[in-house]
């Protein structure tokens, strides 16, 4: 365990302490939202120090067994607990690193994923529509929802925009944020008659879903509301009424519209949840873009110009640039199979993270 990491539990075990008192105050529960508060962190605090208590139990139990490698009936015995206590104690220091990261509350959000095709014309609105497919087959395997706020349809399919909420409560957000950026694909297009290659591209935009009262207290005096017919795919109902809205935020020049809920009212709702989340990403990029002179880690940058990921569907390959990460099985990964993907690209941040906070302690 590095030395930091364990200063750091050590830290938290005299906290946990601190708050056991905080808590057993007698007027604690006079101020409902400090008790909230200590009780969170309390809760954390406890089951980072329970993991902390295992791994100091078990690195008490290998010293022994180190101790008993000298008496030759118990040398055999005690190189197996050596080895089964070695295994679990990587298995404790992972974890505790996990859980000494920094948590970002809005991980556990919902999220807006928007979808938008680039440079490539037909082609580009094509990928589009399979990034949208393949992000919607991964939320039907984690057992999510998936809903279509808003879409403009390409001249030969797909999609030249779309914005998708995807629900669910395993940490949407926490998840899929690590896709923000651009895709690039390289494939013959369907379009294409005299079959050569194509590099065309989409951009990924992931935000977390605010509260629904942060939505209602965005300034009216600031925003234009407009109704329309909406267009597409839709079933009979979607053609009938000017029900889609779009909501322009004046100052920014921002707008989100939602097309896809079968009221006026429904679809306000809607696109002003959609539109709160681009103001606060526009707000994160802003402050992201002032602390990019000391942080230099593209992983978690979410930065939309980024060229994050490729797909080669003539190798059957994807390349995630971010992470030197490339896997042959391109297809499976069309289909919905992102886990690894994911996987790899939150270990490489939890690590930039976990250097991070070593930088800092050591100041």
């Amino acid at each position: 365990m590095k030395p930091f990491v364990r200063h750091a539990l050590l830290r938290q075990r005299a906290r946990l302490h601190e708050l056991d008192a905080l808590l057993a105050a007698p007027d604690v529960v006079e101020q409902m939202e400090r008790f909230r508060a200590l009780s969170r962190e309390h809760a954390d605090a406890a089951g980072m120090v329970d993991v902390f208590n295992r791994y100091l139990q078990r690195e008490a139990d290998r010293a022994a067994a180190e101790a008993l490698l000298k008496d030759p009936d118990m040398a055999e015995l005690a190189a197996q607990e050596i080895s089964s206590a070695d295994a679990e104690l990587a298995q404790l220091d992972a974890e505790l690193q996990q859980l000494l990261l920094p948590k970002d509350p809005d991980d556990e959000r919902n999220a807006f994923v928007e979808i938008r095709a680039g440079t490539g014309g037909d082609e580009s609105a094509l990928f589009a529509g399979d990034l949208a497919r393949m992000y919607s087959r991964y939320a039907e395997r984690q057992g999510w929802q998936v809903e279509m706020v808003s879409a403009s349809v390409g001249e030969v399919g797909g999609y030249k925009e779309l914005v998708l909420r995807i629900g669910g409560r395993a940490g949407v957000y926490g998840k899929l944020r690590l896709e923000s950026g651009g895709h690039r694909v390289q494939r013959v297009p369907a379009t294409e008659t005299q079959g050569r290659t194509h590099t065309s591209a989409a951009t990924v935009a992931v935000l977390p879903e605010p509260d629904e009262a942060l939505a209602v207290q965005l300034n009216p005096a600031e925003l234009r509301i407009d109704t329309f017919r909406a267009s597409g795919a839709g079933g009979q109902h979607i053609n009938k009424t000017d029900s889609a809205v779009r909501v322009t935020h004046l100052p920014t020049g921002l707008t989100a519209e939602c097309q896809d809920g079968r009221s006026q009212h429904s679809n306000k709702a809607r696109a002003l949840q959609v539109l709160c989340a681009r103001l606060q990403e526009k707000d994160r990029s802003e402050r992201a873009a002032k602390e990019a002179a000391t942080r230099k880690g593209l992983i978690g940058s979410g930065a939309r110009s980024d060229r994050i990921r490729t797909y080669n569907f003539a190798q059957g390959r994807l390349s995630d640039h971010r992470i030197n990460l490339s896997l042959y099985k391109l297809l499976t990964v069309m289909e919905g199979d992102l886990d690894e993907v994911i996987h790899a690209l939150q270990v490489a941040r939890g690590a930039e993270l976990l250097a991070e906070l070593e930088q800092r302690n050591s100041l």
